[in-house]
């Protein structure tokens, strides 16, 4: 399944790529026709008493045209640090390690119906080391509508139904009084997608974008909020401020159902 999703993911951008091929050729006038969007990049490390080193990077690029509104993404988290871990000994070392390893990325194409509603697919696929689920990925189809658009406002839906497949992280259970690992098998569910995209400019140097993801099924109901505060430095570079979670509703004892990034990156705006 995981190489469904992939592929699901890559025919996605694929059409994404076609259908401004298709409209450059045609000649026709768009509101934007070529691709905008920006690449974030964030890293720090300290030495000395206490070692980490810390990268994340996000890419984001919007087409929408007079026939498509389409959309890619690609995020990157790894952080490394200095963690307590219990030797075969029973003796507590201290090591740098890997505490945070995760990418994900999706793509969503939509063929509009009129200036406002438009339908959708979309897909996306997360892998997470430490997080409630090692993999997810989810494939869509939906209605979209643009309630608001104008030079300081854009607010837009979509919902729709859709199929998704997990694989929970390793966790405990209790057993005739006993705590064991254990590991649960791969899930699967339909599950039904909405997603809320908000953006507000402050400013003429300053915006603020929230974006909320659903994905709830009878099994788990994945919810992942993004908010962040862009400040222009340039014409091309910003400084932003992002938060982000991440919530499933059900995992295994020992495993917590929420997850938060903080980020403070350097954006290029292409």
């Amino acid at each position: 399944m995981k190489k469904i999703l992939m592929t699901g993911l890559a025919l996605a951008t694929l059409a994404t790529f076609a259908a401004q091929a298709q409209d450059t050729s045609s000649g026709a006038q768009t509101p934007s026709g070529n691709w905008t969007g920006s690449g974030q990049l964030g890293f720090a490390s300290t030495t000395g008493n206490s070692r980490s080193q810390n990268l994340n990077a996000k890419l984001n690029l919007n087409q929408e045209t007079d026939q498509w509104k389409n959309n890619f993404f690609f995020d990157v988290l790894r952080s490394k640090g200095d963690v307590n871990e219990v030797n075969a000994a029973g003796a507590t070392i201290k090591q740098f390690d890997t505490t945070a390893n995760r990418y994900d990325g999706g793509a969503s194409v939509g063929y509009k119906l009129d200036p406002r509603s438009y339908i959708v697919t979309a897909a996306r696929y997360d892998h997470d080391d430490f997080g409630a689920n090692r993999w997810q990925g989810t494939l869509s189809i939906g209605y979209g509508y643009i309630a608001l658009k104008d030079d300081r406002t854009e607010l837009s839906f979509e919902i729709g139904p859709g199929y998704t497949e997990y694989q929970p992280a390793p966790g405990t259970i209790t057993r005739n009084g006993v705590t064991v690992p254990f590991t649960e098998p791969r899930q699967s569910e339909v599950v039904a997608r909405g997603l809320v995209n908000y953006k507000y400019r402050l400013t003429d140097n300053t915006a603020f974008e929230d974006t909320f993801l659903m994905e709830a099924g009878d099994k788990n109901k994945y919810l992942q909020n993004d908010a962040g505060l862009a400040v222009s430095m340039t014409k091309k570079l910003s400084i932003k401020v992002g938060f982000q979670i991440r919530h499933n509703s059900v995992v295994l004892p020992g495993i917590k159902k929420t997850d938060t990034l903080a980020t403070t990156n350097i954006v290029y705006n292409i």
